[in-house]
């Protein structure tokens, strides 16, 4: 399976994906350059966490314009996968991508810790090797991590079943005390209408090995993975 994780100046978590694709899932990785508009044969593509741009203007605002966002943008349009994590997912949103945007954290400091989130929705090709109603354990680390959306917005994206993680207690359940940046109905992650488009603010990279001390995000990658050659096999 050939996954190409996407650098931007200023990109911070390029090399942890590349290693569990390439290391624990013994997948074929690369590398793909902002400035240059080819996903060279990529069937999963990611675009991981960091400060793309230095997000001088607004996270992910400066790195939707690069040329290779035209090709990831065509890749997803054919219904081929895109993960963006972090700094990736607010990529997303501000490619319109996926719907929404991410603003500063309710509390105005960088949050970094572990958090733990629901999984809405199980049959999406990212989150296809975990339950609904699963608990996951995963690390942040960002600043504007607060997911808006217009209010009556909102409501679509529940009926349309886009949200697919949410903030909750260690228990499972919604609780505000544990929606640490704040986001609008504790929405941590969303797909798109089709699922094959997925973006989160946790970082699975940082829990996909238990020398970490936790694994719960390695199924993430796995089903990418999974889904990835299926479609490829399809001959999409």
């Amino acid at each position: 399976m050939r996954c190409g994780v996407v650098v931007f100046p200023g990109s911070n978590c390029d090399h942890d994906v590349y290693h569990v694709l390439k290391h624990v899932l013994d997948q074929e990785v690369r590398f793909l350059w902002h400035d240059e508009p080819r996903l060279h044969g990529s069937e999963l593509v990611v675009l991981p966490g960091g400060w793309s741009y230095g997000d001088y203007l607004r996270g992910g605002a400066l790195a939707a314009l690069s040329p290779v966002m035209g090709a990831v943008r065509e890749h997803a349009e054919r219904g081929g996968l895109v993960l963006g994590i972090c700094n990736g997912f607010q990529v997303l949103t501000e490619a319109k991508l996926l719907p929404g945007a991410l603003r500063p954290n309710r509390g105005q400091r960088f949050e970094c810790r572990d958090v733990y989130l629901r999984v809405e929705r199980a049959d999406t090709p990212f989150t296809r090797e975990y339950a609904a109603g699963q608990v996951l354990r995963m690390p942040i680390a960002h600043g504007e991590g607060n997911y808006e959306h217009f209010p009556y917005e909102l409501d679509r994206l529940e009926r349309d079943r886009l949200v697919a993680l949410r903030y909750v207690a260690p228990d499972g359940a919604l609780a505000d005390e544990w929606n640490v940046n704040g986001s609008a109905r504790a929405i941590a992650g969303l797909a798109n209408a089709g699922g094959n488009v997925f973006g989160l603010m946790p970082h699975p990279e940082r829990c996909a090995e238990e020398v970490l001390g936790n694994s719960d995000g390695l199924a993430l990658f796995a089903g990418a993975v999974r889904g990835a050659a299926q479609l490829a096999g399809a001959g999409r």
